[in-house]
């Protein structure tokens, strides 16, 4: 499904971004086998843009969604992600577009268990990774330069593993 979000911003250096109304990504974080967290990681299908690294389920923001909404909506359509199996815990402001309004924001969620995922054309591979382990992958230059902030945020705030915390 495209909304009005689909197409790209031109910053005022002239680098470009994706999202009219900015971007959302879904950091969805669950247990492991050790209690640990890991977080849901997408391999990113050749033929996209920084294809073959890996980031976070994600997209472009309609212009009548929240980006808590826009985060789900594109986990739903990339990962086969729902929103009743999700608690959304805070969002980070992680990029932004000079002389522009554009903002790319990571909206922390986590999980009861690690959720069975559905690859869309957009991946190549969905897979939870420790969160100890995020950095040793190839990762998208974007995710790579949010990581150290969000490996923080999500440091200070525990692991909800039962709804009901």
């Amino acid at each position: 499904m495209h909304g009005d979000g689909d197409g790209w911003v031109l910053s005022d250096d002239g680098s470009h971004f994706w999202g009219r109304h900015g971007a959302a990504g879904l950091l969805l974080r669950a247990p492991g086998p050790d209690g640990s967290a890991a977080v849901l990681l997408q391999h990113r299908a050749p033929w996209s843009h920084q294809g073959g690294t890996w980031g976070l389920p994600g997209g472009a923001r309609d212009s009548h969604e929240t980006v808590e909404q826009a985060a789900v909506r594109e986990a739903n359509e990339e990962a086969g992600l729902t929103a009743d199996r999700l608690t959304v815990r805070t969002t980070v402001v992680t990029a932004t577009a000079t002389g522009s309004d554009w903002t790319y924001t990571t909206v922390i969620a986590d999980a009861p268990e690690q959720l069975v995922t559905v690859p869309n054309r957009e991946s190549s591979e969905l897979r939870w990774v420790a969160e100890d382990d995020v950095a040793d992958l190839p990762l998208h230059p974007g995710f790579a330069a949010s990581w150290p902030q969000l490996r923080s945020v999500t440091a200070s705030i525990p692991l909800l593993v039962n709804p009901q915390q």
